[in-house]
């Protein structure tokens, strides 16, 4: 494509440059609108200022990419109500051999986890849970956060539904799931390992230290018990009342005389005593009768509630056994080859129908905010597109990074990771894809698909060079920050320092298995 019109192209490229802002520095101070907002705002002035008519902007949105990502969290959104993230989060802690055995374990973990159901949503779900398990056995915190927004983005490289720009590239390129899966999975699983020992040779010391544990849960369980068996007198106002007429009248009792002058009214005494001796003996066997039909009142009722609650723990274990049927249904038809948006959209509709009640709940919790963020990124990008400025720079860089030789592909990484970092990866997959795409595809069909698989994982894993290379590393990093009651703020130098040798060690080993 040839440089367009000096004024669209200068009007074009302002328009991009105020996303690329809003986008990589959502706080901005002259601008604090954040990611979204500034999406809209990028996409409004590509069409007012005569880059994109109308009818062009609507046609730059991808639906197809929108309705896998919309699919997509709502199936992660009912994972999560049945307990799939919670019992990832347990399987970390079980029977845990240490500092060294948990970090490997949440390597592990969150790249299969985010594999499948998006790096975001794994980061969301486990930094509490890790950031607990390291407070709870008094370890420094810093060393498993990293290894759980890195390894959350090396996993989800593996598959087109595992980030955002991976379902670009499984779009644009019309690759298969299946085909996706296995051309990066032994990259990503090599490249899992290499991040760990990275990590463990970085932070051995640290991790080798042994520190008392406190088992705070222990002291909450032994709280609560305390509470709950707190003594609770009963009333007895029938005792009390009893016991406050009989002082009165022993108050009033007539002193013996000795003459015998009131042999009478000690009779009458003597009656009235043996008359309240039988009341008490009818009133406590009222009291006995009526403690022994409550008592079996509350039988039945305890009963019915055991039997109630019996079938709801019932209907609660069918549903969540349905739900992972109906997700790993979706994994093999995706593998199949089936059309990846509606084989996530029919799944996420399955779900709701499976569910039984108002959706409202769980259709609430889907990122619309992030499928806006799309929309006005598509119409951005798409815009800046047609100013030719991606085209001039990739005709320069294109005879540099031919993927015939080791070199070209050297070139092709490094521009992927630095543009990554500096306009995010999915911006960079929009405006580089179909470019890369088209000139491994003059060498071959091979080279062409091998091509979009080295974009997915270098824009993917390029993610990890610094705090604000991914939304991952964001969401880690604010997640541990709010934790209650005792957070922890991941600097970006903390993970600068690890993030720098990791990216390109992880990268580099990746290729050659690509």
């Amino acid at each position: 494509m040839t440089m367009a019109l000096t004024e669209r192209v200068i009007l074009g490229s302002i328009a991009f440059a105020i996303f690329w802002i809003l986008a990589v520095f959502p706080a901005v101070p002259f601008m604090p609108i954040g990611r979204t907002a500034g999406s809209l705002l990028g996409a409004n002035l590509i069409v007012i200022l005569r880059v994109l008519t109308p009818d062009e902007a609507y046609a730059a949105i991808d639906l197809p990419i929108l309705g896998l990502l919309f699919g997509t969290m709502v199936v992660s959104i009912y994972l999560e109500r049945a307990d799939m993230f919670k019992y990832l989060g347990k399987l970390l802690a079980w029977k845990s051999r240490g500092a060294k055995d948990l970090l490997c374990r949440i390597c592990l973990i969150s790249a299969i986890s985010s594999a499948f159901f998006t790096n975001d949503t794994s980061c969301v779900v486990l930094t509490e849970f890790v950031l607990k398990i390291a407070r709870q056995q008094n370890l420094p915190p810093h060393p498993f956060l990293l290894a759980l927004a890195s390894s959350a983005n090396i996993g989800s490289s593996a598959t087109p539904i595992g980030n955002p720009q991976n379902l670009v590239i499984a779009i644009l390129s019309k690759i298969t799931f299946g085909r996706f899966l296995f051309g990066i999975f032994p990259a990503m699983f090599v490249g899992v390992v290499v991040n760990a020992v990275l990590l463990l040779c970085m932070y051995w010391n640290v991790l080798s230290v042994q520190k008392d544990v406190e088992n705070a849960e222990v002291e909450i369980v032994l709280d609560e018990q305390v509470v709950s068996h707190r003594f609770a007198p009963a009333t007895m106002s029938h005792v009390v009342n009893s016991l406050h007429s009989q002082d009165q009248f022993s108050g009033n009792e007539i002193i013996k005389d000795p003459n015998g002058v009131f042999d009478s009214s000690r009779n009458f005494n003597a009656s009235r005593e043996a008359a309240n001796d039988h009341g008490s003996l009818q009133m406590r066997d009222k009291n006995v009768s009526l403690k022994t039909v409550d008592e079996r009142e509350d039988q039945n009722f305890t009963s019915c509630e055991e039997k109630h609650n019996f079938s709801e723990i019932w209907r609660r274990l069918l549903w969540k056994i349905c739900v992972y049927l109906v997700t790993i249904g979706m994994l093999i038809s995706l593998l199949m080859g089936l059309n990846m948006s509606w084989t996530a959209i029919t799944a996420a509709l399955a779900l709701v129908v499976l569910d039984f009640k108002d959706a409202k709940e769980c259709l609430e919790k889907v990122s619309y905010s992030l499928l806006i963020f799309f929309c006005g990124m598509f119409i951005t990008v798409d815009g800046f597109n047609r100013t030719g400025i991606p085209s001039a720079f990739w005709d320069f860089m294109e005879p540099y990074a031919k993927i015939d030789h080791a070199g070209g592909v050297a070139v092709l990484a490094v521009v992927i990771l630095v543009l990554s970092n500096l306009a995010s990866n999915v911006p960079t997959v929009l405006l580089l894809g179909v470019r890369v795409g088209a000139s491994a595809g003059a060498i071959s069909e091979a080279s062409e698909k091998k091509a979009w698989l080295i974009l997915a994982w270098v824009s993917t894993v390029a993610g990890n060079l610094s705090l604000l290379g991914s939304a991952a590393n964001l969401i880690v990093c604010e997640q541990a920050r709010r934790a209650q009651p005792s957070g922890y703020n991941l600097s970006f130098w903390t993970h600068l320092k690890f993030g720098v040798p990791s990216t390109i060690i992880v990268i580099a080993i990746g290729l050659t298995l690509i």
